[in-house]
């Protein structure tokens, strides 16, 4: 029959090329004429990389999988390519050409013409060199400013749609559980909330590039026992559901995403690759997901070779495409000639491997990949001559001024003054001691999965391929008439000792003493943060302790900036640093926020997304907790924070005043409706990020003490004040009760407008009435804050 139909199809367009047609007729008619072999082919992909000369990608050898014979698998289609520009160092232009020239030779090699869809990494920017380098996931959340960070996705979308890419990797929507965790850097913070609005952002903005948003990692990756890497999940139902899935339901419902990643880690024994119930009846039976869910690299052979629960290649293929993982990245390990073989002998019936192939290419189909006039060269190189590779090179720029300045403003909003006794910001000091082993390092502010600490680490001597100043340099730019003297100390982690003394001495002789502290993001070891980065306490690595330690026993006021990818206990820094000034990888112009922060440039207004621990040992812990898992008199271990979540200082002053409830009881389908005014008492223009929590004193099951449902930041010149009114839907106080359904139950709450989740500044006692409701997927996701016109109450 497949023979025929593409015999019939010899002397017409065929209908799956037809754009005339819907999509659904157009990939029916695809897969009816399609082999076994040819379906398989579209359902994996294999890792490339581009040629810096401009030549075809070649496969990348990696340690995990076999060599790929890219010829031999040409003749049935490819379903993705992975990674083109973020495997080795290639110019953009070139790497373009390099990725036009093989989706040319893909398409011309199967008989449907259908190029590969090709994916790469954009968790801090487009992972390629030469790209910009923003600021982390952590910084994002740090700014409360889900506008701004959707403007960062949008052009990072631009950038790889420019060159060819079609899908991106990220947002990282897991929440924090444990910042002992590697890669609580590539998060967003520790509040569902707060990950659900921000990455909901992220991934507006991605898609209205023609970008594939791909979320990750579904779910739980986050909740690993002890914050270790890919370690067994201990979280329950209840906080899967109510904790770690809420991002995910909003960035499908309102982001609209169009991917989903599988999360490598097992939950009570099931893993997520092979996870039905999750994959299929919760994401696309009750939420209606209809894109494709991709595997993380190698994780539906890790269903065999780490989890144990299938016997071969074969085995794990038909467990991870009966829960409903359509495409295995990075390479073909299981969905090829296992896969077909199961099919062959009965194991795994042909019509999973038909909606896995649906769903793969109605995505082809609507990026227009199926389409008569596809071409594969892609935007930046229209117009040029492909037959000169050499007069492209440096035709592309992935960090333009303007990409620059929006890293820049990002790096400004995400930057958080965690404490100061007045000394900031600095009044033209004359000497400056510029202390510790991140002040003159370029890479200091980048994470793992940025360009040069991911690829670049493992080609030295090629160039970071962007401008990355220090915080060395950045100072000596702001502070021009100060003299500047530099002294390590000690190094991120190796325990060195004998600089310290000299760093003190250095110390004693300056007016201010700044020390820059904090990771060195690496992979898998080669880092104190990034992916498989994990730390046993949170003390910071090294003998960074001792050396903050040496400096605090001068007379010297000291400064202490944090670099890092995780919060880390500061010790007797807490209360005795003159400020303590925390930024989380803030990318490629973070120095230049810092040094603003410090002269008073630029008015800090970044917030945690985590909390500070006030010890190295008392995780895991989180604000989003059980009045259990704080601090009480049955135990001798405290786990309250040193600075909470959402705490963050500024250069003026903020009253909140006038509270009004509105609506001050709402049935369980209702919404209650507040008023409240900001005034900026202070003497120079600043933003203050007001949040909201929710309190519920008494419900069914246990609840914590108070979870964030809303935020906003407001910007106000000196004497400015305006009125805010907020709307807090009833579904917002909803959570999954006894008998597994989620539920709004009547009762009193608390609702509190605070600027952190430790300061609350107004409280308002409301009521839910009625019976309890039972609501489903359709909720209502979230608060909503606007500005009331006219003066506020007592403006002048």
């Amino acid at each position: 029959m497949n023979a025929n139909v593409a015999e019939e199809n010899t002397t017409a367009a065929p209908l799956w090329n037809d754009t005339t047609v819907s999509v659904t007729a157009r990939v029916d008619a695809l897969v009816a004429a399609m082999t076994l072999a040819e379906k398989t082919a579209q359902l994996y992909g294999v890792w490339v990389g581009a040629s810096d000369d401009g030549d075809e990608v070649a496969p990348h050898q990696h340690d995990m999988e076999e060599a790929v014979d890219l010829d031999a698998l040409l003749p049935t289609g490819l379903g993705q390519l992975t990674r083109p520009f973020g495997t080795v160092p290639v110019d953009p232009a070139l790497g373009a050409l390099s990725l036009a020239r093989t989706q040319a030779r893909i398409a011309a090699g199967n008989r449907f013409g259908i190029p590969a869809l090709a994916h790469d990494e954009c968790l801090a920017g487009f992972a390629a060199w030469g790209a910009t380098a923003y600021p982390v996931p952590l910084s994002w959340g740090a700014t409360f400013d889900p506008d701004l960070v959707g403007r960062m996705a949008a052009a990072i979308g631009r950038d790889m749609r420019a060159v060819g890419v079609h899908q991106g990797l990220a947002p990282v929507l897991d929440v924090v559980r444990d910042a002992r965790w590697g890669r609580v850097e590539e998060t967003i913070g520790e509040d569902p909330y707060l990950v659900g609005t921000v990455g909901t952002a992220y991934v507006r903005g991605l898609e209205s590039a023609g970008i594939v948003a791909t979320l990750k990692h579904f779910a739980g990756y986050s909740a690993s026992r002890a914050g270790r890497n890919l370690a067994p999940s201990s979280m329950g139902p209840r906080e899967r559901a109510d904790v770690l899935l809420p991002p995910f339901e909003m960035a499908i419902r309102e982001g609209g995403a169009r991917s989903v990643m599988n999360a490598y880690t097992d939950t009570d024994g099931v893993p997520s690759a092979a996870d039905e119930d999750l994959l299929t009846g919760l994401l696309r039976d009750t939420w209606g997901f209809d894109g494709t869910v991709v595997a993380d690299y190698f994780a539906i052979a890790f269903l065999k070779t780490l989890h144990g629960v299938a016997a071969d290649w074969a085995g794990a293929a038909a467990l991870a495409l009966g829960a409903g993982v359509d495409v295995e990245l990075p390479n073909v390990k299981t969905y090829g000639a296992p896969l077909a073989e199961a099919v062959a002998d009965g194991r795994v019936p042909e019509a999973l491997v038909d909606r896995a192939l649906r769903r793969t290419l109605t995505q082809k189909a609507r990026l227009g990949m199926l389409d008569p006039d596809w071409s594969p060269v892609p935007a930046a190189l229209e117009g040029a001559d492909l037959d000169q590779p050499e007069a492209l090179r440096g035709r592309i720029d992935l960090d333009p001024p303007e990409n620059r300045q929006l890293a820049r403003t990002i790096a400004q909003e995400a930057v958080v003054l965690l404490s100061n006794d007045g000394t900031l910001p600095l009044d033209r000091p004359r000497r400056i001691a510029l202390l510790g082993p991140n002040a003159d390092e370029p890479t200091a502010v980048l994470g793992c999965y940025s360009f040069p600490q991911h690829i670049g680490v493992r080609h030295p001597g090629t160039p970071h391929g962007i401008e990355l100043p220090t915080l060395r340099d950045t100072l000596a730019a702001e502070f021009p008439e100060a003299e500047i003297t530099f002294s390590r100390g000690t190094g991120i982690d190796d325990g060195e000792l004998t600089g310290i003394p000299e760093a003190a001495r250095v110390a004693r002789e300056a007016d201010i003493a700044v020390v820059v502290l904090g990771d060195r993001a690496g992979l898998f070891g080669r880092g104190t943060s990034g992916e498989g980065c994990d730390a046993e306490t949170l003390a910071l690595p090294g003998a960074q302790q001792q050396l903050l330690d040496a400096l605090l026993d001068q007379e010297t006021p000291v400064v202490a900036v944090l670099l890092a990818g995780r919060p880390y206990a500061l010790g007797r820094a807490v209360g005795e640093c003159a400020a303590i000034v925390q930024s989380f990888f803030p990318g490629e112009e973070g120095t230049r926020a810092i040094a603003g922060v410090l002269s008073g440039r630029v008015n800090p207004s970044g917030r945690l997304p985590v909390s500070v621990p006030g010890g190295p040992g008392s995780q895991p812990a989180t604000y989003h907790g059980a009045r259990l898992a704080h601090a009480g008199t049955v135990s001798n271990v405290d786990p309250t924070p040193a600075f909470a979540f959402g705490h963050g200082l500024s250069y003026t002053r903020f009253d909140w005043t006038d509270l009004t409830v509105d609506v001050q009881e709402a049935p369980t389908d209702g919404e209650f409706r507040l008023a409240f005014t900001v005034r900026n008492t202070g003497e120079r223009s600043g933003t203050e990020v007001v949040q909201l929590y929710l309190h519920d004193p008494v419900a069914s099951v246990v609840q914590p003490v108070q979870r964030l449902v809303g935020h906003a930041r407001v910007d106000l010149e000196p004497g400015e004040a305006v009125r805010l009114r907020a709307t807090v839907p009833a579904d917002l106080a909803s959570f999954t009760g006894r008998d597994g359904r989620r539920v709004v139950e009547p009762g009193e709450l608390e609702l509190r407008l605070a600027a952190s989740s430790a300061d609350h500044r107004l409280v308002a006692g409301v009521t839910l009435t009625g019976s309890a409701r039972y609501p489903d997927h359709t909720r209502r996701l979230r608060s909503m804050f606007g500005r009331e016109p006219g003066r506020p109450p007592g403006a002048a």
